[in-house]
């Protein structure tokens, strides 16, 4: 098939293990869009094997395209491709640092590609580090450090910050009744997930601070 031969030929251009570990304490309240954050990488506007066919041919002519081999990470880990989606991943972010205005996106899509393969320890390490980065307080930050957390088994720590985001908005989260509307982009599992965190704070809300 195309797809699987474009993304062999993928995997010869591109010329860690991690665990969870500590988060700061979450803040009060986060109502910080960080929109360059929460976006997909879209280099091609094309979908299917046409948007892999497009942007391997464009990193062929430059292997230093930084968007065009995110996006391209992303699409093998979507087919399936695991490995080569993380050799994709790791040679985007080898090409950008912090300061890179892609860099910020580029993780956050990495974290979501590794949690939606079951790498629950590769997604949490992705978005600590977007965490620990930059002071910012981002609405995407609770529930999804909540649902990382809680998918690690680290319950209590999962409620203390989907707490955070009944704080922020309370008429959002103090139930589950809205996730859809709220986090569109999200599975059925994954909201579902997050349901069982919200009926453990509604069981036992934690303090503040």
């Amino acid at each position: 098939m195309l797809g699987r031969t474009l993304f062999a030929t993928a995997l010869l251009a591109v010329s860690s293990a991690v665990s969870a570990q500590s988060l700061p304490r979450p803040a009060e309240f986060y109502f910080d869009a960080d929109a360059n954050t929460v976006r997909p990488v879209v280099a091609v506007r094309e979908t299917g094997d046409a948007a892999t066919e497009k942007l391997v041919k464009a990193i062929e002519r430059n292997p230093r395209a930084k968007g065009e081999v995110a996006q391209l990470a992303h699409l093998a880990m979507a087919a399936g491709r695991t490995d080569l989606g993380k050799q994709l991943y790791a040679r985007a972010l080898g090409a950008i640092d912090r300061s890179d205005a892609l860099w910020r996106s580029v993780v956050w899509n990495y974290g979501w590609d590794l949690y939606r393969t079951g790498d629950f320890d590769g997604a949490f390490a992705q978005w600590r580090s977007l965490v620990e980065a930059r002071s910012v307080t981002a609405s995407w930050m609770p529930p999804t450090l909540a649902l990382s957390l809680w998918s690690l088994g680290r319950k209590e720590e999962a409620v203390v910050w989907y707490s955070a985001a009944v704080r922020t908005e309370p008429q959002q989260w103090n139930s589950a009744s809205k996730f859809a509307s709220l986090l569109p982009d999200w599975t059925d599992a994954e909201r579902s997930a997050l349901a069982e965190v919200q009926a453990a704070w509604a069981a036992n809300p934690p303090a503040w601070p």
